[in-house]
């Protein structure tokens, strides 16, 4: 499979933790808009809307270990679930841990850098959930099936998978021990080296803050710009005013007309390109993921949506992201945040003494609303990015066939059981690994009701058959090569 396609696969396996996200983020901004001063310290109800939300952001990446190793599943098995999160798990435990890293690299704790000790909290993040749910995923259906000798029989197939999935992580783990903490140092000094730019600082603060979040390393420009690591501490100074006007702030008020204007547009612009029949499916979660980014600012349910599918897009959306931020700083329109760059922290900041001329960035909102719909349409339609919903429109099929029975016709057009490798699918197509391509009928595949046949590459096939994908696709994994051994039927 090519390195776009698999990327198409891990980015329909994000959807299903992706769609959790919203709610977490809709209750921590509602927990905070009622107790903002003490974030649920002051409200019972607060209370249980800040921690009801932190349940779900702070454990994100869980969602995506569990989620994309499902996803990724030949079977969608739960053994590949539970094997992304214990290997998420062990990482946790061993990169995540300063005691642990300590052991294992001789180098005591109090003499451990701050970054050092910062890069292993931030270790554990929606990147290596994601990581080790492709890792799981791949171990899944390479030994899912695997025979063991008799007297480690018990262990083999299924079982064997979380074993091999620990093994792996283990190594992971030790490598990480010793390269994350010096990338994260790297990015460290980088952020330094850039601070003392201002407006072009900031401007690339927020190309790199955006670009860094699929791999979870923005956190550590985070630690240079808002935090206190080198004293710019943004975010802090801003709030209590003790910071310095038009300056303190600068790398906050660009982020508004991003989170709050600009992506809910995207989302927008990736409504309307969706197919008609898919509008409904993806409307939902786009709209909500929408209305999280303008009220609280949350805006990783809409990035995980389009980061992988068409990465193109994720560096226009970082490129818009530094163009706002320069904007902001060099005509000093600065609003701050606590939570994130949202409608609630815009309206709590608007009237504190560092917040200047905040109103500015509600035009610069909208136009940069405007600019993330027509480029990201533009860029959706131009190239054919497969944004969510973006699949072949959906024909109501006139062929009373049960899914078995088209399934057994279809594994017979392609040459048989055993020249699937793989059997997937999504919203209306069957998406298959051959291993002679030269055998496929497509003829044939036409008259069982395919709407169309496209080939990707020397082994890679898609048939389009409509809404019953699914059905078909499982029932074809149900095949066996002796059924499948009769002719096929003619063209």
């Amino acid at each position: 499979m090519n390195i776009l396609g698999y990327l198409q696969k891990i980015g329909k396996a994000l959807m299903v933790p992706i769609a959790v996200l919203p709610a977490g983020g809709l209750m921590l901004g509602l927990g905070y808009a009622i107790d903002p001063a003490g974030w649920g310290a002051n409200s019972a109800l607060a209370t249980i809307l800040v921690y009801g939300g932190k349940g779900i952001m702070d454990n994100q990446a869980w969602l995506f270990a569990v989620g994309v190793a499902y996803g990724l599943a030949k079977d969608n098995n739960g053994a590949a679930a539970l094997s992304g999160l214990l290997g998420l798990l062990i990482i946790e435990m061993i990169v995540g841990n300063v005691a642990v890293i300590s052991q294992i690299t001789g180098v005591p704790v109090d003499q451990m850098s701050t970054s050092e000790v910062i890069a292993s909290k931030a270790a554990v993040s929606a990147f290596t959930g994601i990581m080790m749910g492709i890792v799981a995923a791949t171990l899944y259906n390479r030994f899912h099936t695997i025979k063991l000798p008799a007297a480690l029989g018990f262990f083999g197939g299924r079982r064997f998978v979380p074993i091999v999935t620990s093994l792996t992580a283990i190594t992971i783990s030790l490598v990480m021990v010793y390269v994350w903490p010096v990338v994260y140092g790297a990015l460290v000094d980088f952020g330094i080296a850039i601070s003392e730019l201002g407006a072009t600082g900031a401007g690339l603060y927020g190309f790199f803050n955006r670009l860094l979040i699929p791999i979870g390393l923005h956190h550590a420009l985070n630690q240079v710009f808002i935090f206190d690591l080198v004293g710019i501490n943004d975010i802090s100074k801003f709030w209590s005013g003790t910071g310095e006007l038009g300056v303190t702030g600068i790398y906050q008020g660009g982020f508004f007309p991003v989170m709050g204007y600009g992506l809910p547009a995207a989302c927008l612009a990736m409504y309307h390109c969706a197919k008609p029949e898919n509008k409904k499916k993806v409307g939902g979660i786009l709209g909500a993921s929408a209305l999280t980014a303008i009220l609280t600012g949350v805006t990783e349910p809409i990035e995980f949506a389009f980061m992988f599918v068409a990465p193109v897009l994720y560096v226009i959306h970082a490129l818009l992201a530094a163009l706002s931020l320069y904007i902001a700083a060099s005509m000093q329109w600065i609003a701050g945040f606590t939570f994130s760059g949202g409608l609630i922290d815009f309206v709590l900041s608007f009237n504190l003494p560092l917040a200047n001329k905040p109103y500015m960035l509600i035009l610069q909102g909208l136009c940069f609303g405007a600019m993330y719909y027509f480029v990201f349409r533009f860029a959706i339609l131009k190239f054919d990015l497969k944004t969510p919903g973006r699949e072949d429109v959906q024909v109501e099929q006139g062929n009373e066939a049960t899914s078995n029975e088209k399934a057994l016709q279809y594994v017979k057009a392609l040459g048989g059981r055993a020249n699937l490798a793989t059997i997937d699918s999504c919203i209306t197509r069957l998406r298959l690994t051959l291993n002679d391509m030269s055998v496929v009928n497509e003829e044939t595949l036409k008259s069982i009701g395919a709407l169309g046949v496209v080939k990707m590459g020397n082994n890679n096939l898609q048939v389009i058959v409509g809404t019953e994908a699914e059905d078909i696709a499982h029932a074809m994994r149900q095949v066996s090569e002796s059924q499948s051994l009769t002719p096929s039927m003619s063209s």
